[in-house]
């Protein structure tokens, strides 16, 4: 990822605070700088406002409505069923032990038995219709704020003209075609789901992570192809809506690129909870047999199941565009070049968002987006800095990280010394029946900078904000252990791991003195 992640000269000599000081030609239209942003996702939306706020002419282009995968078929679709599944697992793993009674007619031979349920067919349609008022709330933001939206698909055509502007031609929704001058276009066009030659979707057994939403009944037997963030989150979601889950994972642990024991951790909740998590198991073809699919495996065997979902990536929506046409550069896997503002390697060109490949969050989409706009527009520019980033996989538990990593610590690219807590000693998590999941922190061992963290724990998405803070701020363990926290609370382990980072530090002075 960081090959394709150029830093010019000039954003380089300027650290992370830089401005645009170039001469720009007189416009046509009175000297307004004309935007056009082609994708309305977060990459895009984002970009619309921070352009219509600093004073251009903003266009929007879009193919499927505002808010793009992450609002319609992605974050919000699977976050909104995931919220389902949490209250499930919640329910199921502490009920008992919190001394809930579940008044029902279940015989006493039968009491193990699961008690609660869902409706997959009214979760489903709780789910399209939030994704949809989403996307009509960003809709009326952005309007409010003076964008023209397009409904259409866009692309680049030619080079440069000669006061510097690009035209975009617009194949719009009714089947006309406009062209657009803009004085700086940003690509915002995300990606869609990787299909495999010999496992196509069907939209009815075979399925990619945007076409569950469509299942009315909740599959019996699901299996999921991929143990990646998505195939992790989509795996424990339905087995905790009651579905009998097989993950099938070609590596040796499930979410590979994620902290190894944060990952341990998750790998030994699914298979506690009865999820069959297939390890080095890689699927060679899936195809739908009646009312069931069979998955092939490498090694010959089969699976077979009611269902079965497809989460193998993605691919980069950059084609048929005239990017290279028009002097982009794209990756050997369709994915556009941008450095840390943005920039392509084109003029006037930006890019934002999943299309980038740069790192595939909503939150890195909105903040590209936004550095485009600030670097066109001759604003200040804070340069993408991706070891501030925190990210979380929603699963239960989440996992939750920033900055470095424990393999940037074992790869010696960052010098570290590092306390994991783990949360079964926590008295908030006594109460709530948590059992599982820990704090990690990782520190400088000279300065007690702390430089990462990761949280494993219910809504670690919450718990991670102050660690990420600590870690844009260059705060010292010292100063994180020294701010009052809530007794109890599941955040009192943060300022516990960094005490005793902090007495560690100090050991260690000792000793080399």
């Amino acid at each position: 990822m960081a090959s394709s992640v150029r830093e010019a000269p000039h954003t380089r000599a300027a650290g992370r605070h830089t401005r645009r000081r170039d001469r720009r030609p007189v416009r046509d239209n009175g000297g307004v700088t004309r935007i056009v942003i082609i994708g309305g996702g977060p990459g895009g939306y984002e970009a619309a406002l921070v352009a219509a706020q600093l004073g251009a002419e903003v266009t929007v282009v879009d193919r499927d409505g505002l808010g793009g995968s992450a609002v319609l078929t992605d974050c919000v679709p699977s976050k909104t069923l995931i919220a389902t599944a949490e209250v499930m697992t919640s329910f199921d793993s502490s009920y008992d032990e919190l001394g809930i009674i579940v008044a029902d007619d279940t015989p006493p031979e039968k009491q193990n038995a699961r008690v609660v349920g869902v409706d997959l067919g009214k979760v489903n349609r709780r789910v399209k219709r939030l994704a949809v008022a989403q996307s009509h709330d960003i809709t009326r933001s952005v309007t409010r704020a003076g964008v023209t939206v397009l409904r259409g698909k866009g692309r680049l055509e030619g080079g440069q003209a000669l006061d510097g502007s690009r035209a975009v031609v617009v194949e719009t929704a009714d089947g006309e075609t406009r062209t657009l001058r803009a004085d700086a276009v940003l690509i915002s066009t995300g990606a869609t789901p990787r299909e495999l030659p010999d496992a196509q979707p069907d939209g009815e057994r075979i399925l990619t992570w945007t076409q569950v939403y469509d299942l009315d009944e909740l599959p019996g037997e699901l299996i999921v192809v991929g143990s990646g963030v998505t195939g992790a989150e989509f795996a424990g979601a339905y087995q905790a809506l009651g579905s009998r889950v097989t993950l099938v994972s070609s590596r040796d642990r499930v979410l590979p690129g994620e902290d190894p024991d944060a990952a341990v951790v998750l790998e030994d909740v699914f298979r506690r909870r009865g999820m069959n998590v297939m390890s080095r198991s890689r699927a060679e073809s899936v195809k739908r047999v009646g009312d069931q699919v069979e998955v092939t495996l490498s090694d010959g065997r089969v699976i077979t199941g009611s269902h079965c979902l497809m989460a193998v990536g993605s691919i980069a929506n950059t084609a048929d565009m005239g990017l290279e046409e028009a002097g982009v550069r794209l990756t050997e896997s369709g994915h556009v070049k941008v450095d840390r503002v943005s920039r392509t390697s084109a003029p006037g060109v930006y890019a934002a968002g999943d299309c980038t490949g740069v790192l595939m969050l909503a939150s890195v989409a909105a903040m590209q987006g936004r550095i485009a706009m600030y670097h066109s527009l001759g604003d200040a520019v804070h340069p993408l800095n991706l070891k501030t980033v925190s990210s979380n996989v929603f699963t239960d538990p989440e996992i939750a990280t920033v900055g470095y990593t424990a393999a940037d610590v074992e790869c010696g690219k960052m010098d570290a010394v590092c306390v994991k807590l783990p949360l079964r000693g926590n008295p908030r998590a006594k109460m709530q029946g948590i059992r599982d999941g820990f704090v990690k922190l990782f520190c400088r061992p000279g300065t007690g900078i702390v430089v990462g963290g990761v949280v494993v724990a219910p809504r670690a998405s919450e718990l991670i904000h102050s660690i990420s803070l600590a870690v844009d701020n260059n705060l010292t363990v010292e100063q994180v252990a020294s701010a009052f926290t809530v007794y109890p609370s599941l955040s009192g382990s943060t300022a516990e791991a960094a005490r005793r980072l902090h007495v560690r530090k100090r050991d260690e002075a000792e000793s080399g003195s």
